[in-house]
């Protein structure tokens, strides 16, 4: 069976309706795979921004308890 690539080689002609055609099919199939793409790419930044929020949390937490200063006072 030949396909309308092999058609053309045998000097068949190509119309526009069959570009844009072809065009619609390709885009059709980019924008499924870009909504699938955006929806784990939030996912993914949403969890990387809680985990640097958290990290730095949690980092600033023992740093604190670190360096406390601590004052005794002595009544005499």
């Amino acid at each position: 069976m030949a396909t309308k690539t092999d058609k053309v080689g045998e000097g068949a002609s190509v119309s526009r309706d069959d570009i844009e055609s072809k065009l619609r099919e390709i885009r059709g199939d980019v924008d499924e795979l870009g909504e699938s793409t955006r929806s784990v790419a939030g996912v993914v930044v949403v969890g990387v921004v809680v985990a640097v929020i958290a990290l730095t949390y949690f980092l600033g937490k023992r740093k604190g308890k670190k360096k406390t200063t601590v004052v005794e006072l002595r009544r005499v």
